[in-house]
């Protein structure tokens, strides 16, 4: 599993599917079942990746400017 860049986006592998899509999904309520059920190119290792993408960018510090 892989993340790419889609315009500046963090995407799934070669597909349009981005980080943020995925995160959207669970947010909404969507299990991990129903992703796949409805993106059937996708695995759980692509909704973990993720996931896990999701949470290193947050804890990872960036210095904001005044």
């Amino acid at each position: 599993m892989s993340l790419e860049n889609g315009g500046g986006r963090p995407c799934i592998r070669g597909m349009r599917i981005t980080v943020g899509d995925i995160l959207g999904w669970l947010a909404v309520g969507m299990n991990v079942s129903e992703i796949l059920e409805d993106y059937p190119d996708l695995t759980e290792e692509d909704i973990r990746a993720a996931l896990s993408f999701a949470a290193e960018r947050e804890t990872r510090s960036h210095p904001v400017s005044a």
